[in-house]
């Protein structure tokens, strides 16, 4: 009985273990592309600094992702990627306890556009294509300083959806 459950037992060990062997780690698609250059984000907003935050966020999450390789002008570049930022918005989520009229919490959205480009082709992949990132900010110690910590956070936000309409299957 012990030799029949050590056979029972290495079989299905050898079944599981060959089970995982085409497992691949990452993200498991191949962009169509090897070299990507992220054109400076372009805003028609009026957020200070947003351009640079959202652009250096940008371009460090395709680095830290590491599918594509990134390079330095259009030229040397399999495809080439266009951000516009498009909108930014609040609205009231939690009113403050002593003063109704006073908000607590906002939520805030700041909204873009993305469109990619074969390079070698000429053909635009995507065009226009909506990204949002989306976060509540508290302004106990004021709405300046609220949006000035939280603009970052939605710059992380929004490379990330960038990432997602870029290289992930679509």
């Amino acid at each position: 009985m012990t030799r029949l459950g050590y056979l029972l037992g290495l079989l299905l060990s050898v079944l599981g273990l060959t089970g995982c062997a085409g497992y691949k780690l990452g993200a498991g698609t191949t962009p169509k592309f090897a070299t990507l250059f992220i054109a400076p984000v372009t805003t028609e907003t009026l957020i200070p600094q947003a351009r640079e935050l959202v652009t250096t966020q940008i371009r460090e999450a395709f680095i830290k992702d590491g599918r594509v390789t990134l390079v330095d002008s259009p030229a040397a570049a399999d495809a080439v990627l266009r951000v516009s930022l498009t909108g930014y918005d609040r609205a009231v989520a939690v009113a403050r306890q002593d003063d109704t009229g006073l908000a607590r919490r906002f939520d805030v959205s700041l909204r873009a556009s993305a469109t990619l480009t074969d390079q070698r082709t000429q053909q635009v992949l995507f065009a226009k294509r909506p990204l949002t990132a989306k976060r509540g900010i508290f302004t106990d110690n004021g709405l300046v300083p609220a949006e000035y910590q939280g603009l970052p956070l939605l710059a992380e936000q929004l490379a990330a959806e960038t990432i997602h309409a870029v290289l992930d299957t679509w």
